[in-house]
C-alpha cells in the first residue's frame, strides 16, 4: 500500500507535484533554520538558501501551469499535437536542469559566501569539521601524518582537545592541503574542494547513466538539493564528496565499469569509514558478476594504502583518532549525540555502551548474512543493501548525527536510477552486468 501511494505521488503531474512539495518544504525548512537555528553557520545558510528554494518553487508552479495549458490545448479538436511537442518547460530535461540550478543556489552560493566571510575574519562561518580537515592537511605537511597522538591531544588546553581529534580516514587530509600550502583564502576553504569533488562525481554519475536513464531527476535531487545535503555541503561538507564518490561507483558498476567503480569507492573509503559498507556490497556484486579482479584491488587497496604513511609514522596516533575516539574511549566525548536508539541505549541503560555495540554488531551480522545468502545481482539492489544497511548502522551507533541520514536517503533514492532503461541490442554497454546473469 505504501509503495503504491508513493508511486501515485511520483506520477502526479509528471513528477511536478513531488517537486513542488520538495522545494516548498525545503524553503520552509531553510527559512526556519535561518531565523531560529542556534548554529551560526546554519543560520547563514538558511537565510540564503530560502531564496533559492523559493525561486525553485515558483518555477515548478510555472511548469505545472504550462503543462496543464499544453495538455488542454493539445486536446482541442483540429489542433495538431506536434504543435506543442517542443514545449520543454514542463519536461524532465527542464526538471533536471532546475535541480542542478537549485543546488547552485542553495548549496554552492551559501558555501562561497561563508568561505569569503570566513577568509575575511568571521570565525562563525564554518562548522568544526572544516577546521579539523584543514588541520589534518597542515599536520600531514608538517609531520607526515594527519593525526595527533594521545599525548599531544592531552597537552592541548581542555577546550581545544575535541578539535585535536581527527576521526577520519587519512585520505580526508587531501581536502585540507590547499589551505596548508597556500594559506587562508576563500578558495582554500576545505568546503570548496568538497564541492568541486562532489560536482565532478555526481555529474560524472549522471553522464554515465544518461544513455539508459536520461533524466534521473529524483536521484539528482537526493544527491544535491535536499536540505540535509545542501546544508551539510555549505556549512561542513566532509560527507558530501564521500557520498558522491559512492554514487559514482554505483553508477559505474551499473554499466559494467568495475575498474572505475573500484577507484571511486576506494577513494571514498580512503576518506571516511562510512564508505566501507558500500565497498563490501560492491565487492559482493563484482564477485557475483565475475568482475572481482577489476574492482577489488582499488576498492580495498586504496584505503589500505592510505593507512600506510600514518601507520609508519605513528601507529598509536592512528589508533587513537580512527578507533578509540569514535568508540568513546578518547580523552573527550564526541559531540555526535543525536537521540537515535543506539545513543539512547548507550546513555540510559546499565552497560548501555556495550549493549549498543552488541546491537550494532548483530545488525551487521544479519545484513552480512542476507548479503551472502541473497547477493545483489545489479547495482540497484546493491544501492538498496547499502542504504538500508547504513540506516541500521546510523540508528544503532552509540554516537551519531542526524546529518548522517543523508547517506541512506541518497542511496535509497538513487537506487531506481540504477535500473537501465531504453536498452536495445545495439546500445547495451559492452560490460553490461546483465551479460553475466545467465
Amino acid at each position: 500500500m505504501t509503495s503504491g501511494l508513493l508511486a501515485r505521488i511520483e506520477r502526479a503531474g509528471g513528477g511536478l507535484a513531488a517537486d513542488l512539495g520538495l522545494y516548498l518544504v525545503s524553503a520552509v525548512f531553510a527559512l526556519t533554520t535561518g531565523l531560529a537555528s542556534t548554529l551560526l553557520p546554519h543560520r547563514a545558510w538558511g537565510l540564503i538558501a530560502a531564496w533559492g528554494y523559493a525561486a525553485a518553487t515558483v518555477l515548478v508552479i510555472v511548469q505545472m501551469v504550462v503543462r496543464r495549458a499544453g495538455s488542454t490545448v493539445a486536446r482541442a479538436p483540429g489542433l495538431p499535437k506536434s504543435d506543442f511537442s517542443g514545449l520543454g518547460l514542463a519536461g524532465d530535461r527542464f526538471r533536471a536542469w532546475l535541480a542542478w540550478l537549485t543546488w547552485g543556489a542553495v548549496a554552492l552560493v551559501p558555501l562561497v559566501v561563508e568561505a569569503v566571510q570566513r577568509a575575511g575574519g568571521r570565525s562563525d562561518r564554518a562548522q568544526e569539521e572544516v577546521l579539523v580537515v584543514e588541520a589534518m592537511g597542515k599536520s600531514l605537511v608538517e609531520h607526515g601524518t594527519p593525526y595527533l597522538s594521545r599525548a599531544d591531544i592531552a597537552a592541548l588546553p581542555i577546550d581545544e582537545r575535541l578539535l585535536g581529534y581527527r576521526p577520519y580516514q587519512p585520505g580526508m587530509a587531501i581536502f585540507g592541503l590547499p589551505r596548508a600550502l597556500a594559506g587562508d583564502h576563500w578558495w582554500t576553504d576545505a568546503r570548496v574542494w568538497f564541492a568541486i569533488t562532489a560536482v565532478l562525481a555526481v555529474g560524472s554519475a549522471v553522464a554515465v547513466l544518461r544513455p539508459f536513464n536520461p533524466f534521473p531527476v529524483r536521484a539528482v535531487q537526493a544527491a544535491t538539493v535536499l536540505p540535509v545535503t545542501a546544508l551539510t555541503l555549505a556549512t561542513g561538507g566532509d560527507d558530501i564528496p564521500v557520498l558522491a564518490l559512492c554514487l559514482l561507483a554505483l553508477a559505474l558498476a551499473t554499466t559494467g565499469r568495475f575498474l572505475g567503480a573500484g577507484v571511486a569507492v576506494g577513494a571514498a573509503a580512503a576518506a571516511k569509514l562510512f564508505a566501507f559498507p558500500v565497498v563490501a556490497v560492491l565487492v559482493v556484486l563484482a564477485v557475483v558478476a565475475g568482475r572481482g579482479r577489476r574492482l577489488i584491488p582499488f576498492a580495498v587497496g586504496l584505503p589500505v594504502l592510505a593507512l600506510v604513511p600514518p601507520l609508519l609514522v605513528n601507529l598509536d596516533a592512528l589508533v587513537e583518532n580512527v578507533l578509540r575516539f569514535p568508540l568513546g574511549h578518547g580523552l573527550v566525548t564526541s559531540p555526535a549525540q543525536s537521540p537515535f536508539p543506539g545513543y539512547l541505549v548507550a546513555q540510559h541503560l546499565p552497560g548501555g555502551r556495550f549493549l549498543a555495540a552488541g546491537l550494532l554488531g548483530a545488525a551487521a551480522l544479519v545484513i552480512g548474512w542476507l548479503l551472502l545468502r541473497r547477493p545483489p545481482r545489479d547495482a540497484g539492489r546493491a544501492a538498496l543493501f547499502c542504504g538500508w544497511g547504513l540506516l541500521a548502522a546510523i540508528l544503532l551507533m552509540p554516537t551519531t548525527r542526524f546529518g548522517y541520514l543523508l547517506y541512506p536517503v541518497a542511496l535509497l533514492v538513487w537506487a531506481p536510477a540504477l535500473v537501465l532503461r531504453n536498452r536495445t541490442g545495439s546500445s547495451a554497454p559492452r560490460h553490461d552486468t546483465a551479460l553475466y546473469r545467465q
